[in-house]
Formats: structure tokens, sequence, C-alpha cells
């Protein structure tokens, strides 16, 4: 079983579930008593926030660097960036490192495209929904992406931040996603990603007319795979690690 490395933090409420799926998805392959091997490093999420709304990504991908470069020296043979935002920098840290990287929206669009569908809609943070470096590794797997009009986009993104990234569930802001979804069904979506990981604090499969996709849990799906010797595939892996 491989180490697997967690930069968290971003925020704790949903590493806590990478924490969680991760070791359920350990013992249910191997039963028993199992449980994964990982090492989490999480950041202080308040210093990645005030560099996100900077637009100073270089020095949050120098932050996150750091964290992989810790936890490789520690031992863990393969990463993990546990938000869906900070993919952005995904690059800049692989490049920092000798292990592998995991990318969250290379196994999410494995993901969708396994289920047969190629038109997605896409919920997240505005950083994430506006700008190009997620949509477009989704986009580089055949997939059409399509994101909420800028009202929606900005109310998706104040409940992260307002509420799910301080651990608050309200069922108001569950309805307003559900209508945001269907909105997004109604311009043609034959699924939604869920594509910030506190999104799966809030909303469920039960919560849409169309499948889907939990960015969280198929990650640390990726991962455990990937743990267990299944292997990492070029559509789950950001380049080649540094040499």
């Amino acid at each position: 079983m491989k180490v697997i490395g967690l930069i968290g933090g971003m925020s704790w409420e949903s590493t806590a579930v990478y924490y969680r799926l991760l070791n359920e998805g350990v013992r249910d392959r191997l039963g028993g008593l199992h449980s994964a091997k990982c090492l989490v490093y999480s950041v202080d999420f308040a210093d990645i926030e005030r560099l996100q709304a900077a637009g100073r990504w270089d020095e949050a991908g120098e932050v996150l660097a750091a964290a992989a470069r810790s936890l490789e020296a520690a031992g863990a043979e393969l990463l993990l960036i546990c938000t869906n935002t900070m993919h952005k920098v995904a690059d800049q840290v692989s490049a920092a490192v000798d292990v592998p990287l995991l990318h969250l929206a290379d196994a999410t669009a494995t993901a969708v495209r396994g289920a047969g569908l190629s038109r997605v809609g896409l919920l997240g943070t505005a950083f994430t929904m506006e700008q190009d470096f997620y949509r477009d590794r989704l986009t580089a797997h055949g997939l059409d992406v399509l994101v909420p009009h800028a009202d929606d986009r900005a109310l998706v993104h104040r409940v992260i931040y307002d509420e799910l990234c301080l651990g608050v569930i309200r069922e108001e802001s569950r309805t307003a996603y559900r209508a945001v979804i269907d909105r997004l069904v109604a311009s043609g979506a034959e699924g939604v990603i869920l594509g910030c990981t506190e999104i799966e604090l809030l909303v469920a499969p039960e919560h849409s007319p169309v499948p889907v996709f939990a960015t969280t849990r198929l990650h640390a799906e990726a991962a455990v795979a990937a743990s267990l010797g299944a292997g990492l595939s070029g559509e789950v892996r950001v380049g080649a690690p540094r040499r």
C-alpha cells in the first residue's frame, strides 16, 4: 500500500471527508481492520483565501508546493490537493516533488465519460467556474462544460465561503443550489459536477434530476486504487514527476 499525502485544510471540513473516504475505501477493498496509509498537511485556509482574493496565485502555489515537499520528505508516495480551486496551481505543486500528483479534474472527467455523458454543468467557486484552468482540463477529456449564469455563480460562491467552509448547512441554501442545478439541466446538462469539495456537504444525488459527480469521493477512490497498486494512468496524473 502506497502512502497517500493529502494537501488539505482548504477547508478542513472537506479534508475530514477525504480522510474518512480514503479509510473506508481501503477497508472495503481489503477488509478486516485495514485502513489507509496517509499523511495530512493542513494549511491555514485564511492565508490561502487572502492570496486567492488578491490574485496572488504564485504565492499560494508556493505554499502548497512547500506542503507537498514536506509530505514527500515524510514518506508520501502520491499526492492529492484536497480542493478543486487550488488545482489552478497543480502544475506548480507537481514540479516541486518527485512523486506523482493525482489531478482531481482528471479523476472526475474519467467518471463522467465512464457514465456515458459528455455535457455537464459545473458548480464550484467563482475561480473554478469562471477561469480556464479547470474547465479546460475537463474539455481536454472531450466534455462540454456549462456554468451557471452570473447571479447563480455569485450565489454558489458565496455559500461555499460564507457557509460550507465554516461547517454551516442551511436548507435554504440547498434549495437555492437545487434551483441552480435545474437551470443547468434546462440548458442541456446531462449531469452536474460538484466542483468544490464542500458542495458535497450540501448536495446529494437525490437533490438533482440528473447524475451528480462528487469530486471528493471520485478523487479519494482514484487515490485508493493508486495506493493499492492499480497504477497511475495518464488520465489522472499531472505530467511526469520532477527528476
